[in-house]
């Protein structure tokens, strides 16, 4: 071996060697309490809320990055995230720059009241004035975002578990969108999103049938600017009953606008507002017998009701739901009606009923309450029936 050769050989292994020495010290400072205190600090500024970390350990390969286990953040209820990965964009890094290329979370528990409460809190709180960025800056959004396994707890009814990917732009909007529901009410459900300008197709599988349409920014998002997303979309085939925990079943058509504003107080969920025209086929209601409520004069709990036709209008604003013009009609009876949904799920409406073939604009129904909730829901004449009902028996 030559001199030369022994020379630079000699000069690899030095680098080498300090390469892993500083990787080691750079991994025990990362790990030590000192840095992870000062990294929950950091985090709980960010959010608004204390934040919790297991450990912190430096990732390598495929690409230099943080990853973060055992994650708490301590809203009301509290949010925990198993793993949490940032990585660096390879080429930036190697230029003097950090720049995010991919966050990737797993196995994360989220609420929809943890969520509600850390936004009223963040509501109250004076705004910081947004900071002048230098031209040229890089975006803080990294270029994609992965989720495995995040399970998401609603306000009511069955928690659901899904996997995300999203590809985003240097404006951090996604150019796409992939969703997978592993559990759940919804469970085996997908979307996908692809970006044009300012506008998302919208292509989703889901109970069977298929849901397609359009979704629209008004403005790209500024730090002072509220955004309007609105949308219209078109459903087709869906099985009703894996939708509405067995309350109804058929097949489920309807043309939805929607319409989203931003900047508002309190959750997203609550500024959504939607308008649907919808139709059932071969529909059952579940929990109500339409015909035996007329005969027993309201008395009667339970059963259900097997219609050729169900249709009608649905209005929707945050978890409120609004029923208008309900045409239902089977060999037994016609009815129609209203009925509004409180967010707590009861139920408060009228429904005229016409025993026999006859035509929902014949003169003589029978007026039925409707009462209850969406599980137990409840019919009962009005009280001007009942005192007809009272006098006829007399």
């Amino acid at each position: 071996m030559t001199t030369r050769i022994r020379h630079w050989l000699l000069i690899a292994a030095a680098v080498a060697a300090l390469a892993i020495g500083g990787v080691w010290t750079l991994q025990r400072w990362l790990g030590s309490d000192d840095f992870r205190r000062r990294a929950e600090a950091l985090a709980g500024d960010a959010v608004g809320v204390p934040v919790h970390l297991g450990a912190i350990r430096l990732d390598l390969l495929p690409v230099p990055g943080l990853a973060l286990q055992a994650v708490r953040i301590e809203t009301q209820p509290a949010a925990t995230i198993e793993r949490l990965e940032l990585r660096a964009a390879l080429g930036a890094l190697l230029g003097g720059r950090l720049v995010l290329s991919a966050l990737q979370v797993q196995r994360a528990d989220l609420s929809q009241a943890a969520v509600d409460a850390w936004m009223a809190q963040r509501s109250r709180k004076p705004a910081a004035p947004p900071a002048d960025e230098p031209a040229g800056a890089p975006s803080p959004w990294p270029r994609r975002v992965q989720i495995e396994a995040l399970t998401w707890r609603p306000a009511t009814g069955t928690p659901l578990t899904l996997d995300a990917d999203a590809r985003l732009a240097d404006d951090g909007l996604p150019d796409s969108l992939e969703v997978q529901l592993r559990s759940g009410p919804w469970q085996g459900a997908e979307l996908a999103l692809a970006r044009r300008q300012l506008d998302w197709e919208v292509r989703a599988r889901l109970a069977g049938g298929t849901v397609r349409g359009t979704l629209t920014l008004d403005r790209l998002p500024a730090a002072t600017v509220p955004v309007r997303l609105t949308g219209r979309l078109v459903t087709e085939g869906v099985d009703v009953a894996r939708l509405s925990r067995q309350r109804l079943s058929g097949r489920l058509g309807a043309t939805t606008t929607l319409d989203l504003p931003t900047g508002t107080s309190g959750s997203l969920l609550d500024a959504l507002q939607t308008q649907s025209q919808f139709a059932v086929r071969d529909a059952v209601v579940h929990g109500v017998d339409l015909a035996r409520a007329v005969k027993t004069v309201g008395l009667n709990r339970g059963g259900e009701t097997r219609l050729d036709t169900l249709a009608g209008q649905v209005a929707t604003r945050g978890r409120a739901v609004q029923l208008n013009n309900l045409v239902a009609s089977s060999g037994l009876l016609t009815a129609s009606g209203q009925v509004a949904i409180s967010p707590s799920q009861a139920l408060r409406g009228r429904v005229q009923v016409h025993l026999g073939p006859a035509a929902v604009g014949q003169a003589v129904g029978v007026p039925l309450v409707v009462g209850g909730t969406t599980d137990n829901p409840e019919l009962t004449l009005t009280r001007g029936a009942l005192l007809g009902a009272a006098i006829g028996t007399m």
